[in-house]
């Protein structure tokens, strides 16, 4: 009888603790379920990016109020100088101790980074977000890599804009807006005759590359700017038409002023407000230090993006990579960004401050200056659309040509020599 009341209490032990352990298990589960569904905390971010002028900084303030109106945590990382930014982005990426998310340029820039797997990709959002039907095909072939996204691309810059004093224009008697080289040519040299310095400048090896640029696309023309730059044609670097394009650059070397070596593009730009200078060859980020010291486009400053109808309209601007992690907060937090990036109200109100265009086709941009009109209504000719030099130059071949460039605009160098340093550069 003894044994019988100890095996029904072992059997009732046990059913009590199968029972208990049904329910614990099922309270486990109930537990797993509620920590599947819960948001992942949101995480500081950490942002590294160069954007410090006035207007830079104002721009970058708007994204990182309105990431924090989504949920994020900014946590600002400028530093100044693109180059340096970049460089220390990259030591901490491959140093392993990255940030959320980094600025770049819509170049090669990230290549190398994608190559050796140090990048998240943001497939999903892109995905989500229709970026193939809203965003530019240059821009496409340069932030999608190997059928991934890489990148968030934030604006259009056209770095080749003539931007002008009213002020400057009007002193020196010059009535009709330059239409064509030679009359830019002469719109300078009236400007010089009267004291005003005709082309603000900032003697660095990036702005005189700009100077190129726009010698080449409005000099030169679509298909020659294609056959140097994205063919590397030798027959066409040792051209007359190249040739041309080259002496109209170093012509304009004869209209800056002694203070330009080392000037940065900001100061250049101050020189056009106060007056001091009648022509900058600048992107359009310059709007921006115009909207700081309260200038507006058409009445204070004129824009124009080409000096013919068909001047190629060179695209850039800037984006922001996401470094690899498989940290769930931290993806969460680049996703976060990337969507924010691309809002369309955020683009409106960043790119106003920001002096550029939105990357969005889709977006109302009827109270955006003229300039900014201007710039979209010219995107909307695909015919008109072509890349910097460094969405088809690897970072060397962009280099030397900066070196040939800067050596060339600072010395007497025959023009012979530097089609034939640059033809060098370019062999495969």
């Amino acid at each position: 009888m003894l044994n019988f009341k100890k095996t029904l209490l072992s059997l009732c032990i046990a059913s009590i603790a199968s029972a208990s352990a049904l329910v614990a298990g099922q309270a486990v589960a109930q537990n797993s379920a509620a920590r599947a569904v819960k948001p992942i905390p949101a995480e500081k971010a950490e942002i590294i990016h160069w954007w410090t002028s006035n207007s830079e900084s104002a721009a970058a303030k708007l994204i990182a109020e309105n990431y924090r109106k989504a949920g994020g945590i900014w946590v600002d990382t400028a530093i100044a100088g693109a180059d340096q930014a970049r460089a220390v982005a990259i030591n901490r990426i491959v140093g392993s101790n990255p940030p959320t998310a980094a600025q770049f340029n819509t170049t090669k820039q990230f290549l190398d980074l994608v190559e050796q797997g140090m990048l998240n990709n943001v497939d999903d959002v892109a995905k989500a977000e229709g970026w193939e039907k809203i965003l530019p095909e240059p821009v496409l072939n340069v932030i999608r890599i190997n059928g991934h996204y890489y990148a968030v691309p934030v604006n259009i810059h056209m770095q080749t804009w003539f931007w002008y004093s009213k002020a400057a224009f009007k002193k020196a008697g010059i009535a009709k807006e330059p239409a064509s080289m030679d009359e830019m040519f002469a719109a300078m040299d009236k400007l010089k005759a009267v004291g005003i310095i005709p082309l603000a400048h900032g003697g660095q090896a990036w702005q005189e590359t700009i100077v190129f640029q726009a010698m080449l696309t409005n000099v030169g023309g679509k298909d020659l700017y294609l056959s140097v730059i994205r063919d590397r044609d030798q027959k066409a670097i040792n051209s007359e038409a190249f040739k041309k394009v080259l002496l109209a650059f170093k012509r304009m070397q004869s209209y800056i002023d002694p203070g330009s070596p080392g000037r940065n593009w900001n100061d250049a730009t101050a020189l056009l407000i106060s007056g001091k200078a009648g022509v900058q060859i600048m992107g359009d980020w310059v709007k921006g230090e115009f909207a700081a010291a309260k200038q507006v486009a058409g009445k204070d400053f004129g824009c124009i993006a080409g000096l013919t109808p068909n001047s190629p309209y060179l695209i850039q601007g800037d984006a922001f990579v996401f470094p690899r992690t498989n940290n769930p907060a931290t993806v969460q937090a680049q996703k976060l960004l990337a969507k924010v990036l691309l809002n369309p109200a955020t683009q409106i109100d960043f790119n106003k401050l920001k002096g550029s265009i939105p990357i969005r086709s889709d977006v109302d941009t009827s109270t955006m200056d003229i300039c900014a009109q201007t710039g979209m209504a010219i995107m909307k000719d695909k015919s008109r659309h072509l890349g910097i030099s460094e969405m088809f130059l690897t970072p060397d071949q962009n280099g030397a040509l900066q070196d040939i460039l800067t050596a060339y605009w600072n010395t007497r160098i025959p023009v012979e020599k530097v089609q034939k340093s640059i033809a060098s550069a370019f062999k495969d």
